[in-house]
């Protein structure tokens, strides 16, 4: 017959063995939570997760408990992850737009529970970061159909922050207009100037006049406050919602593919070696002024097996007729080789630095 009260012993011995590494393993999120809030770095990460899962169910032996420990372990990861948001609430990230602005969008799904920060201007979003005014900053660097943001990527070359995640966010552009307003309505459209172009045969095709605002978030905003039933606005769903508008047409942009990579900007540098999976590194520099000098420096990335995934070139604010150059790498940048290539690279270069390392991620759009 089992010994009912030696087993009941067994079970408190055991929770207050699960109580201590309970505690433990909190502390130790607080820990990660700090990290993350100072790198720049999401809280949730799907891969770190299964990583977890798979390790912990390894120690398992009985297999009947496997399933039984996998609930537990999920339990846990997201008990984790609550204390995380709520150890990192007022965490304060800086983006360009307003309210519903696709920016927004991007800044709150990256950083669920933190603060976003509105500012007018892709600079005054970036020194926030730099003035301690703001944690993070998170700025759009390039778009599938418009392609990069010279700005960003001048205050990249310029400026002192690090980059330490890259987030790709599908854009859908949809035509909204008043609650009681039907499609042969609408004789104006208004939306940032991007925007009214990714919509171009849309527009077109109903004969509608173009008007340009500053953004696409401001353009629907105007909308609600003019109460034109005549006129729509091209934004996202979330900036309808805010609004009290409604989405007459969804998906009107022309590409179905495009996407807007946004940068988390940070003051620190993560320090260790980033291998992850499909990893990548941007690099930034000028060369000498002498014949030959880009191709030389591009000898050296391709001689270390190092396969760029961009290169672009821009002016030197500072120096007429200089330029930099723009370069993302796939790759771990504190291998052995990329040592090597630095180093070799420096001899070559005025002005060399990794901005930062990081694994793209998608972030979706969807509520």
């Amino acid at each position: 017959m089992a010994d009912i009260n030696k087993a009941r012993e067994e079970i408190a011995n055991a929770d207050r063995e699960i109580a201590k590494y309970f505690e433990i393993r909190m502390n130790a999120a607080a820990e990660v939570a700090a990290y993350k809030k100072e790198y720049g770095l999401p809280i949730e990460s799907k891969a770190q997760e299964a990583v977890v899962i798979e390790r912990n169910l390894s120690h398992i032996k009985n297999s009947e408990l496997k399933n039984y420990y996998l609930s537990l372990c999920e339990h846990l990861i997201e008990l984790s992850k609550k204390y995380q948001y709520r150890l990192n609430e007022g965490t304060k990230v800086g983006y360009n737009g307003s309210v519903g602005a696709f920016a927004y969008i991007a800044a709150t799904k990256i950083f669920p529970g933190a603060l976003p920060t509105p500012f007018d201007s892709f600079e005054s979003a970036y020194n926030a970061v730099c003035n301690d005014e703001c944690d993070l900053a998170v700025l759009p660097i390039e778009n599938s159909y418009a392609g990069e943001v010279s700005t960003v990527t001048d205050l990249m070359f310029d400026g002192p922050l690090s980059v330490n995640g890259v987030y790709s966010l599908p854009i859908t552009h949809n035509l909204i207009s008043l609650p009681g307003a039907e499609l042969s309505d609408i004789k104006t459209v208004i939306s940032h100037p991007q925007a009214l172009a990714q919509c171009r045969n849309f527009i077109k095709s109903h004969g509608w006049k173009c008007v340009e605002a500053e953004s696409t978030a401001q353009a629907v905003k105007s909308l609600a406050g003019a109460g034109d039933i005549h006129t729509a606005a091209i934004g996202s769903e979330e900036a309808a919602e805010i609004n009290g508008l409604k989405i007459l047409f969804a998906g009107i942009n022309e590409s179905r593919d495009n996407t807007t990579k946004f940068a988390v900007f940070s003051r620190s540098f993560i320090p260790e070696a980033y291998a992850e999976k499909d990893s990548k590194f941007i690099l930034m520099f000028t060369v000498n002024d002498e014949a030959g000098a880009l191709v030389k420096a591009l000898s050296v990335i391709g001689k270390y097996g190092f396969n760029m995934s961009a290169l672009r070139s821009r002016p030197v604010k500072s120096k007429a007729w200089q330029y930099y150059f723009y370069t993302e790498i796939e790759g771990d940048d504190n291998s052995e080789p990329a040592r090597k290539m630095i180093d070799e690279l420096s001899a070559q270069c005025k002005k060399i630095r990794i901005i930062g390392h990081y694994s793209e991620s998608g972030v979706s759009n969807d509520n």
